[in-house]
């Protein structure tokens, strides 16, 4: 009989901190809070139908985008979840234009965090996964004093933990402190997230790329000549490779995390700085994909080594199994070089 291990977030937190000593234990206590909003976040997804909270709230994000009111539940969740706990000191959200900083009678911490309360929004209405990305880290303002702009603006290598949450067919958590990548899958009868994918590896490469082939005109020559060779029969290097698109980063990546394949969001003649945000998307999905073994690029230098400028600045992204990525990099290079 199959023997399974019975083991809660908590728990492995708690335990992966027994292997450092230097630990003092609120690293866990802030990624349980995380735990808790992503709890009540999947629950209100699940029922968005029937709570009345799908549409538009009429107004709009700093992006221009229309905001959707499980948007705007998601974004309060996560502030609420995370505003009293004494870990952070700074908060940043792709929904809100400036800093969320921690409410003055609340103790401040030594991390800070920034996320995406509800990436793929666009989708809900068509019952299609979406998903919450969090990036952790620590603060290098002084102790005890507000959270400033220094302290988001970090080098995507600097964070200290990074995670997202899936809302589909089930609510599964992944995260990585930098050392693996591990997943929980949220069990409705009991509450918790228990452990369904320890230890997480993305195959060197896979057999899947996921792209918007909508904007294909508009894309790098090197990019569509890339496209055409993932479309081209031959059995030694396993093309073709299946096109796999769901329009939710959160849900493609995770997908691509466990089977091999690549994403890209790529810059192009109308977008020159892509689309996807640096500071809530791209930095903690290429944490976390590296982590388990990935690749993450903007076509010519690693996503995590991209000096920030802005809190909304946009990049392209190239992110998945390390040799389709390089794959893509050597396209995109070789057209520039003429060849």
């Amino acid at each position: 009989m199959l023997k399974l291990r019975f083991m809660t977030l908590a728990r492995h937190i708690i335990e992966g901190e027994k292997m450092h000593p230097e630990a003092t234990g609120e690293l866990s206590k802030l990624l349980s809070d995380l735990s808790l909003a992503a709890k009540v976040i999947s629950l209100e997804v699940n029922k968005a139908g029937l709570a009345d909270i799908l549409g538009f709230t009429g107004s709009h994000n700093i992006h221009g985008e229309e905001v959707k009111k499980l948007d705007v539940f998601a974004h309060d969740m996560m502030f609420t979840a995370m505003d009293h706990g004494g870990h952070l000191c700074v908060m940043a959200s792709e929904e809100e234009e400036n800093l969320i900083h921690i409410p003055s009678h609340f103790k401040l911490g030594k991390y800070v965090l920034l996320f995406d309360p509800l990436d793929g929004s666009s989708n809900i209405d068509a019952n299609i996964s979406i998903g919450t990305i969090f990036s952790i880290y620590k603060r290098i303002t002084p102790d005890g004093t507000p959270g400033t702009m220094e302290d988001c603006l970090q080098l995507g290598i600097n964070q200290v933990a990074a995670g997202y949450i899936v809302y589909g067919s089930s609510t599964i958590l992944v995260y990585t402190a930098g050392h693996g990548v591990h997943g929980f899958t949220l069990d409705p009868a009991f509450g918790e997230f228990l452990l369904s994918h320890e230890n997480i590896k993305i195959p060197k490469k896979g057999r899947i790329y996921s792209i918007n082939e909508g904007n294909y005109k508009y894309w790098h020559p090197g990019l569509k000549k890339y496209i055409k060779y993932l479309q081209e029969e031959d059995e030694d290097s396993g093309r073709p490779y299946s096109s796999r698109y769901i329009g939710s980063m959160v849900a493609d990546i995770h997908r691509n995390l466990l089977y091999g394949g690549i994403f890209m969001y790529p810059a192009d003649s109308r977008n020159p700085n892509g689309k996807l945000r640096l500071m809530y998307e791209c930095n903690p999905m290429s944490f976390i994909v590296e982590a388990a073994g990935g690749r993450a690029s903007d076509g010519k230098q690693r996503i995590l080594e991209i000096k920030p400028e802005k809190l909304h600045q946009r990049v392209p992204i190239f992110i998945g199994s390390a040799e389709d990525v390089k794959l893509v990099e050597n396209f995109i290079h070789s057209e520039k070089l003429g060849s």
